[in-house]
């Protein structure tokens, strides 16, 4: 390979790559200075110059020329008869400068050397997608689904860069096509060997939180600030907002007119179902606040042990719970508190675990689920109800009425 065919080589990479001329100079040195070692054992006395405009390369060797037969180390020293050939008039003590072709480092060697070029570039290109995607970590991003394999699907930007979105880091009911944009937060970023691994999320309660940053004008002014997300992603979240300014109603504004603002949102999140709360400092009203759409009748806190012990009317015990336990779940990750409930009127009723002679404990689960532990809690519901709200058979439904009836109204 002649000086100007590695030069043509090292300028596609400065045109592909979004790196400066003087790194690129200075790796292309680097690279040189590397085979010059390997082949002479040392490159101090080596002088390189590289101009990649004009595709021009010289490395010159410098020597001291030392009398015939003197000669201890012939990358440093150049015997006078050999100095001479190169140029007549030279003396013993003088410096010599002789020009080194690539072709003199050997075929392999040209090869090793475009080679390494090649991987100190990529090196180099990879460190800096690393910094790159690092100072976004937390942010949203938007990237092209490449590939789609089992365990995670494979993002494209617009510069080439890999993103990778895990399966457990995608909404349930996320179902993406090649070529689909996707939006989620870089989760985080790490070198792999020297290759960045750059991860993405849609699942993180961050990405929930930049959502809001990004579709509502008055938390991204600031106007309005995000206390706290919890979210059981593609179910349910919960979202605290406080607003330093009396005049702005932080959970209207976020929430906006029939939805409208947050619509989009739980466009984007499956259809999560966001429970949008003013934050406040009184605790318990925060813990009343979370539990909403329940009406709280009363609550006792214990602050030491962190606990909450919650009174409600019976119909209002489910709305607490939810669907699968999510409403209190969540109202307890985002106020910090282990929340209890009882209903009204429980030292009349009967816990349904209590019946667990005649029924059977993965029935007696899927009412728990539901809201309902308690005997009371399913005999004031109508049967289709139960149908909806469980994943049980109208049949087995009556039949449990039916032991109720004539155990607990007895």
């Amino acid at each position: 390979m002649e000086n100007v065919a590695l030069i043509e080589s090292f300028s596609e990479f400065k045109d592909d790559k979004l790196i400066d001329r003087v790194t690129l100079m200075a790796i292309l040195e680097d690279v040189l200075r590397n085979a010059l070692k390997k082949k002479y054992g040392d490159d101090d006395n080596f002088d390189i110059i590289i101009n990649p405009d004009k595709g021009d390369l010289e490395i010159w060797r410098n020597r001291i020329v030392v009398a015939d037969g003197e000669v201890e180390d012939p990358n440093q020293e150049i015997a006078l008869s050999e100095a001479q050939k190169i140029e007549p008039d030279f003396e013993v003590g003088e410096d010599v400068a002789e020009e080194v072709k690539l072709i003199d480092l050997g075929r392999r060697s040209i090869l090793a050397l475009r080679q390494n070029l090649i991987s100190k570039i990529h090196e180099h290109d990879n460190t800096n997608i690393y910094k790159q995607f690092k100072e976004l970590e937390g942010e949203i991003y938007t990237a092209e689904v490449h590939h789609i394999r089992h365990r995670a699907i494979i993002l494209l930007d617009d510069d080439g860069n890999e993103i990778i979105l895990p399966k457990d880091r995608q909404i349930p009911s996320d179902f993406f096509r090649k070529g689909e944009n996707v939006r989620g937060v870089i989760e985080s970023v790490e070198l792999k060997g020297s290759k960045p691994a750059i991860i993405m999320s849609r699942t993180s309660p961050l990405f929930l939180e930049k959502l809001f940053e990004q579709e509502i004008p008055e938390v991204f002014d600031g106007l309005i600030t995000v206390k706290k997300v919890v979210r059981i992603p593609g179910e349910k979240a919960k979202v605290a907002v406080d607003s330093y300014d009396d005049r702005i109603d932080p959970v209207g504004a976020c929430v906006g007119m029939k939805g409208s603002r947050i619509h989009g949102i739980v466009r984007e999140l499956g259809n999560e179902n966001i429970d949008v709360i003013n934050f406040t400092n009184n605790t318990q009203l925060y813990v009343t606040r979370a539990l909403s759409p329940a009406r709280v009748t009363s609550l006792k806190l214990d602050e030491e042990n962190m606990r909450a012990e919650v009174l409600l009317k019976p119909e209002e015990v489910s709305k607490a719970i939810g669907r699968g336990g999510h409403n209190i779940r969540l109202a307890g990750q985002l106020t910090g508190y282990e929340i209890d409930v009882f209903r009204e009127g429980a030292e009349e009723d009967v816990e349904l675990k209590e019946f667990s002679d005649e029924i059977d404990g993965w029935i007696i689960d899927e009412f728990s689920k539901a809201g309902m532990d308690t005997a009371k809690s399913i005999l004031e519901q109508d049967v289709d109800d139960l149908v909806k709200r469980t994943d049980l058979e109208e049949e087995t439904i009556l039949e449990v009425i039916r032991i109720l009836k004539e155990e607990f109204e007895d």
